[in-house]
């Protein structure tokens, strides 16, 4: 099947979001699907107020509505509400093309705590921008059920996955020149995160932050005795997971969280509030404590053992998440679904 993927976010930026994307497109395209991202890659772009790491494609329109004329028999799902996927919807909209989309990011929440305009209004426009397309994907049940509590509609399940060959186990001694026990937290340096709540918390031993952003340095200079190794990948990243003692998760708007995934899969346990995300991604799986206590919580997971960790990330894989996501696309002809699937 012929299938475009539109997204405002992709590297060098480094998150779930673009992990996932690229990592089903992968899969995808090993099982013969004609996989097309359109991306910031390319365009004329500025970068985003407040987040300079995120930029923003200029003027779109005239390259989107080529691209779209290529896939119009296709499947098109778009995965932002950035300025290529506000394109992309006007365009599909217009021409009275089927499309998908996905709900990856709180993003009335983000940008509240940044400049303060009201959720509710933001929500608002989010509705309409979603509501237009034949399904809205979403990762978590509890997601699932705030949007539809707001009035979001055609609402399905695409699950996250883990690479387990990549996170997993290994030789704790790489970090062993810090002071034990190791709490380790991985992701976007910036206020949503909230990662000040873990910063400020009462633990002895080596408070661990590997990630870049827009709150970087501003965090060094108020926390100096934390250690900030900045943005990782691949191996190197691995290798800070497996040799950390608990992965800290503070954050209280991410609709998912995969870097929980990975620390699970590494055989870190997992602290974190009792939120959306965290709630849905440890459930009943005993492998994390979750508490508004965050230190009480980060004190506890030391006693659950990595091996549990390790046997419950095994049920995350990216096949099936990929699987997911094609069974959820709504493309041009419905045969173009049953050829894909096997129907």
């Amino acid at each position: 099947m012929r299938i475009l993927l539109v997204t405002d976010a992709w590297y060098p930026q480094v998150n779930g979001v673009v992990r996932t994307l690229d990592t089903v497109a992968a899969i995808l395209r090993q099982q013969a699907h004609a996989v097309h991202l359109l991306t910031p890659q390319g365009f004329a772009t500025l970068p985003c107020p407040t987040y300079p790491e995120i930029r923003l494609s200029l003027f779109p329109g005239r390259r989107v509505a080529r691209v779209l004329d290529e896939y119009a028999t296709g499947a098109i799902h778009i995965a932002t509400e950035g300025p290529l996927g506000i394109a992309a919807r006007r365009i599909c909209l217009r021409r009275g093309l089927p499309f998908t989309t996905s709900f990856h990011t709180r993003f009335p929440e983000y940008v509240n705590a940044r400049i303060h305009i009201p959720v509710g209004w933001l929500y608002a426009w989010l509705r309409r921008f979603h509501n237009s397309g034949a399904a809205v994907m979403v990762a978590t049940p509890t997601l699932h059920r705030e949007l539809a509590e707001r009035g979001f509609e055609n609402i399905r399940s695409w699950n996250r996955g883990v690479d387990t060959h990549l996170f997993r186990p290994r030789d704790k001694s790489f970090l062993d020149h810090l002071p034990r026990p190791i709490w380790l937290n991985v992701g976007r340096v910036a206020v949503e995160k909230n990662i000040e709540a873990f910063l400020a918390l009462p633990l002895d031993g080596t408070k661990l932050v590997v990630g870049d952003g827009p709150q970087l340095a501003e965090l060094k200079n108020k926390y100096p005795y934390v250690r900030f190794a900045g943005a990782k990948r691949g191996e190197e990243l691995a290798r800070f997971y497996s040799a950390s003692d608990v992965f800290v998760f503070p954050s209280r708007t991410d609709t998912f969280g995969l870097v929980i995934l990975e620390a699970l899969a590494s055989g870190l346990p997992v602290a974190a509030l009792p939120v959306a995300g965290p709630v849905d991604v440890i459930g009943g799986s005993r492998t994390g404590i979750l508490d508004e206590d965050l230190a009480k919580a980060c004190r506890a997971a030391l006693e659950i053992p990595p091996e549990r960790c390790v046997a419950y990330a095994q049920q995350f894989s990216w096949e099936a998440c990929a699987r997911q996501f094609l069974e959820n696309l709504y493309p041009a002809s419905q045969n173009d679904l049953a050829l894909a699937t096997g129907d």
